[in-house]
Parts: structure tokens; sequence; C-alpha cells
């Protein structure tokens, strides 16, 4: 095997793939990517059998062949060339790899094609094209609430949906961790086949947006009962899902929340920064104190401390102290984007929903905690 490429363009896709490689695998073969150079194009894959991911780009091949080497150490090598250089890799034997570039010279142990796992990649199941940017958003804005712990496996990852309603198609996309949720839906013009709900598992989510904040083109997505297939330009993404049964989330949104408070999205914001300066671990708790035209917020520590702070807003609904952990109430203000965003409580023991006035599609639910 023998190829020559620019660095900027080797080095940008090996970004793509060497995320995926697990680093502590205990199978060396795992540690590495797959190279294979032929008809002018080369084709860098990875796996952790879990996530699967397949780029094509196009260089100079002056012969054919395929070898694996270890993604971390390639990409470190390649990460600290110069950017405007040209990169050439031989590969003679399968047992090494010389990588030339400028005045510097790699030989780098390397193992067999043959010892790596078969990627399958056939493309069956329902289909549906979607733009990237749009997709990203979905991502974007509900993938902070997946939780983290392992127990509740089938809460690793964020809900992805697909219902008809009057000749359009609604894409959804929940995530929750049993104590704040995010929910966004999207339309799009396509009647597509129904999809029930399948679990995409979280480093697939984070792997996923990275390629999409590059591009904004459609992208075709393959559904089966197991996996999911994103076909992104000449990248090819291929995950496993999660084998669970995700909570019917739509009992949690509350519809009877009729106290509302309508604010200022940055002067909240910088209110409960100020506030939960003095919040730690032990104590996260904020207070939000409702009264006429008034909020209060306050917070004590466990050594005592405390933080208040008065915002004038226009409220008349009822008197109402709510406690809410500080970094989930800015983790929601912080995905709101309009100037003004809505707050909708119920009582003082109820999840509250926050919403931006211009788009009523994209919901966040948070349950209080106790004060």
């Amino acid at each position: 095997m023998k190829f020559k490429i620019s660095r900027s363009t080797f080095f940008k896709s090996l970004s793509h793939i060497q995320g995926i490689v697990d680093k502590k695998n205990s199978l060396p073969i795992l540690s590495n990517i797959l190279i294979e150079a032929k008809n002018n194009q080369l084709i860098l894959s990875s796996t952790d059998m879990d996530i699967s991911i397949i780029e094509k780009i196009n260089c100079t091949v002056s012969e054919d062949g395929a070898t694996t080497i270890n993604a971390q150490i390639l990409y470190d090598i390649v990460r600290k060339i110069e950017d405007k250089a040209s990169i050439e890799i031989i590969s003679n034997n399968g047992k090494l790899l010389t990588l030339r570039a400028d005045g510097s010279r790699f030989s780098l142990a390397s193992l067999p094609k043959e010892d790596y796992p078969i990627i399958e990649q056939e493309n069956t199941g329902i289909n549906l094209k979607i733009n990237s940017k749009i997709l990203f958003k979905l991502i974007d804005k509900t993938k902070f609430a997946i939780s983290n712990e392992e127990t509740r496996y089938f809460l690793n990852g964020l809900y992805f949906s697909v219902n008809n309603e009057d000749k359009k198609s609604i894409v959804t996309l929940v995530g929750t961790d049993g104590h704040r949720l995010a929910k966004f839906s999207h339309y799009i013009d396509d009647n597509v086949e129904q999809i029930s709900g399948v679990i995409i598992p979280k480093k697939t989510i984070y792997e996923l947006s990275k390629l999409l904040s590059e591009i904004d083109q459609d992208i075709e997505i393959s559904f089966s009962s197991n996996k999911i297939i994103f076909f992104i330009h000449d990248i090819i993404f291929i995950s496993k899902l999660i084998d669970g049964s995700f909570p019917d989330y739509k009992r949690v949104i509350p519809n009877n929340n009729t106290n509302i408070l309508n604010i200022s999205r940055e002067k909240l914001l910088s209110a409960v920064d100020r506030v939960s300066t003095i919040a730690n671990e032990k104590s996260p708790v904020i207070k939000f104190k409702l009264l006429e035209n008034i909020l209060n917020l306050n917070t004590i520590n466990n050594e005592s401390s405390t933080a208040s702070e008065d915002l004038k807003i226009n409220y008349t609904g009822d008197e109402i102290e709510i406690g809410f952990n500080s970094k989930y109430i800015m983790d929601i203000v912080n995905n709101l984007e309009d100037n003004e965003i809505s707050i909708n409580l119920k009582d003082n023991t109820s999840p509250i929903t926050a919403q931006e006035n211009s788009n009523a599609n994209l919901v966040y639910v948070l349950m209080p905690m106790r004060v």
C-alpha cells in the first residue's frame, strides 16, 4: 500500500474516525483503525463493536493495499504535522507502516486487515431524509438531559420517534434522567413510515453531533430493530440501539400548569448564576419565591452561607415557593434562545415546564426539589 494525501484532509477524517475507538479496549485490534487504499480513494474505518464509522476520501494511490494502525498514535502524529504538508504512507507487509511528511519519518507497528472485525453496513429498514442542521439542533437541545446512571440503561440515550400527522411527519427527540426532561419536535414534508421509537446511545449521540455540526445538507437515516445507520455525505455512521423501553414521556409533561411566569432569559440566567455561587453538590437547591410582580431567588449552603436576589417581573399568579437544582435550571435556561421565556407552574411540588414563546415544539420539564 502506498498513497499521498494532504495533511488537512487526512486530519479531518482521522478526527471523525478516532473518536469511536475505545481507548481502554482489551483487544489490541480494536485500538486500531482500518486503512484501505484503492482506486485513488482512501477508506478509513473504526469500530468499538457497538458503534462503527466508515469514511471515504480522495487521494493519490500508487499501490493498492490495506492495514490497521493504532488510532490514537496516528491521530497524534498527524495532528502535530504542519497543516499545509503532504503526507506519504507506505505499508509493504502489513506489519509496519511508514509515514513521511516534510522532514519527519515514522515507522509504526501495524496489524493485518484480516484481523479487523467486519463492519456490517447493509441498508435495510425504514428510511428517513432530514437536513443535517435540523437534526443537529434537535440533538443539541435535548442531549444534556440524557442520564448517566448505568443502572437505568434505557435512559442512557435519546428517544427518537417519527409520527405522521396531516400528510407530514413529526420527528421527535426526547432525553430524560428522571429529574428533568427535554423534548424537541420538527415537522418534515415527507410522509415517511412511522417509527414508534428507538433509543440512540449517548456516545452515538455525541459523536453524531460532531459530524452534523460540520455540514449543511440532507442526510439519510436507516432504522432497523437493533441498529441505526446515518449516511452523511462520504461517511457511513452505524450504531447499535439500546434494547429497552423508554418511559411514556407524554405522561410526564404537565398540561395544567396555570401559573405563568414570563421573564427575560438573560436576567433570569444571570440572577441564578449569581445566587448559585454559594451552592455546592451537597446543597445545590435554589428557592424560587413567586410573589405579585416579584421573583425572589435565595439559597443557603451547608455552611450556613446565604444568597438572595429580587427580580421585578410581571406575574399575577398564585404565591409559590419552589426549589430547583441550580445546575438543572441553568442548563434549561441556557438551551432556550428567546429574549423572553415562559415558565409554567402548578404548585410547589409539581414539575414545571419551560418554553420559548416562538417555538412550541421545544419543551423542558423540571422536577422540583424539597426546600
